[in-house]
């Protein structure tokens, strides 16, 4: 990015902080769900944006990081932000082993995005008969009125939860730069453009992609904690389902995949145009089962045609803010 889109990010983040003093309550939950997507997407466009490896089971991280860190609270009363640190763990280790399984045996492109839909859906039926997290039936936070936020137990108002995925959200951009600009960012390109080049060069490209699965896991279990206490309840059928992991995704892929800016862009144009269709089709008093998913499939389907690269790049090209580099 050039120096002249600091400018540009200064005024958002002034406008996000200061966006609870103004916005009802709708608004505010809209954004957060913005947020949310754009933290999510942020952390699977390491894998696939950076490293090049496709998953299309992404889901299994968002609900094995909300499980644990539910469980532990409900179960043992330890705080969510302990929990993070088990929700990392669990999903570290599965994605260790899922890249392991993929990559020490040759397991790559189309092949690695079914075994992760398929990990999906082990975990969405086997948490379906594990009583302890409540099975089928589902798991319940319990939900308190409180006069004063309670930051630690993640018990409190929708703005509370609000700065919380607006921090993270921050914080993944900034990492993900870091990532980006750093020498595992430049072994990512190099696998993600052509891996037996890389491994040409002596890139031990075995080591780093499992690097991009370990760090996008953890990053995505975080994703998942938030999750759980924001919506105080998790189901098998909606947290490990595809659709959970085809929402991660489209931010990034319609915002542009391997930019840093794009699945912020995307998040924003999917989440805004998204809920504006619904508010309309309310208004008309029309109730479409499974409007949304058209509504994305036919996004998706513009930017395919219009804008192979995403909506990021083409943008950033017309203001003038493409780094040279």
């Amino acid at each position: 990015m050039k120096r002249r889109a600091v400018p540009w990010l200064a005024t958002l983040g002034v406008i996000l902080v200061f966006l609870p003093a103004v916005a009802g309550h709708y608004i505010l939950s809209v954004v957060t769900l913005f947020l949310f997507f754009a933290y999510a997407g942020q952390a699977w466009n390491i894998m696939m944006g950076f490293a090049g490896q496709l998953s299309l089971g992404h889901a299994i991280y968002v609900g094995l990081g909300g499980y644990a860190a539910a469980a532990l609270y409900v179960h043992f009363g330890i705080g969510p932000w302990i929990g993070v640190a088990a929700a990392i763990t669990v999903a570290v280790g599965c994605g260790t082993f899922i890249g392991f399984l993929a990559f020490r045996f040759g397991v790559g492109g189309v092949y690695f995005a079914i075994l992760t839909i398929a990990f999906a859906e082990f975990a969405r039926i086997g948490f379906d008969h594990i009583g302890y997290t409540g099975g089928s039936a589902g798991f319940f936070l319990p939900v308190a009125q409180y006069a004063q936020n309670d930051l630690w137990n993640l018990r409190g108002r929708p703005v509370m939860f609000y700065y919380v995925i607006l921090v993270l959200a921050v914080a993944a951009l900034l990492f993900s730069h870091f990532l980006l600009r750093s020498r595992i960012g430049y072994f990512w390109l190099a696998i993600r453009e052509d891996e037996e080049a890389a491994r040409a060069l002596g890139i031990d490209t075995f080591r780093y992609k499992m690097y991009a699965v370990v760090i996008s896991a953890g990053m995505t279990a975080v994703a998942g904690v938030f999750f759980a206490f924001y919506y105080n309840n998790l189901f098998p059928e909606q947290v490990f389902h595809i659709s959970r992991s085809i929402e991660l995704i489209l931010a990034p892929i319609i915002g542009g995949v391997g930019t840093l800016f794009g699945p912020v862009l995307g998040a924003f144009v999917l989440t805004g145009l998204s809920e504006s269709v619904t508010e309309l089709l309310h208004a008309f008093g029309v109730d479409w089962p499974g409007v949304k998913q058209v509504f994305y499939g036919i996004c998706l389907l513009i930017v395919v045609m219009a804008l192979p690269d995403g909506i990021w790049p083409w943008l950033a090209r017309r203001l003038g803010l493409e780094r040279k580099s």
